[in-house]
């Protein structure tokens, strides 16, 4: 099974108000809720609800995808809520972020085979700053027999070990499954999820 393009996506950014909701993801408020704000670059940005909740919080953000729909979209809700967000168009299998500027990268729910994601997972890592945070969520490859929703491919789902080892020099904080409530769910989804910085630089003050 072939993973969805963007006029795929588009299509399904169209059906819907908000195809995942306003609120950021979870796991993306728990990591950077208490941090201070820097620059933010949030890949696969979607309809952007995690980068809006960033600048939100006073991070500069960057925010990429490749569904033209789904950046309408973010664009017309940063002007509700009044907050400045850089959009970016373009294909993550293309797009190069900026190295060593970001303080925090998040890519949640990228769905593609392994032999794609592991190249954007290591720019990803490589845009961060001496001390920035990557934080890497997608469902768990244990997620369609023991969790729920989300995509059933095998080949598109996610292992906290796969994730480890597409980002070498980083310094992992937590790598692991974890549950994730589903309203109306009898039982949690289940994500693999990367938190990993990229070490001071040497010299750096304390």
């Amino acid at each position: 099974m072939a993973a969805m393009g963007s006029a795929d996506w588009n299509e399904r950014y169209k059906e819907t108000p908000s195809l995942w909701g306003t609120n950021a993801n979870v796991f993306v408020a728990e990591v950077f809720g208490a941090r201070e704000p820097g620059r933010a670059l949030d890949l696969a940005c979607g309809e952007g609800r995690n980068a809006l909740w960033l600048a939100e919080r006073g991070w500069r953000v960057t925010a990429v995808d490749f569904s033209s729909a789904a950046l309408a979209k973010a664009r017309a809700e940063a002007d509700t809520r009044s907050v400045a967000v850089e959009w970016v168009e373009a294909d993550l299998t293309e797009y190069r972020p900026e190295p060593g500027a970001f303080d925090a990268v998040v890519i949640a729910y990228l769905h593609v085979p392994e032999s794609s994601r592991t190249p954007i997972l290591r720019g990803a890592a490589d845009a961060l700053a001496p001390g920035g945070t990557l934080l890497v969520v997608g469902h768990d490859a244990t997620n369609p027999a023991e969790g729920v929703g989300g995509p059933q491919n095998p080949e598109i789902l996610y292992t906290a070990q796969s994730l480890v080892a597409a980002v070498p020099g980083l310094q992992i904080e937590r790598a692991g499954r974890a549950e994730r409530t589903v309203a109306g769910a009898d039982r949690p989804a289940l994500d693999a999820l990367l938190v990993a910085t990229r070490p001071p630089s040497r010299g750096a003050s304390s």
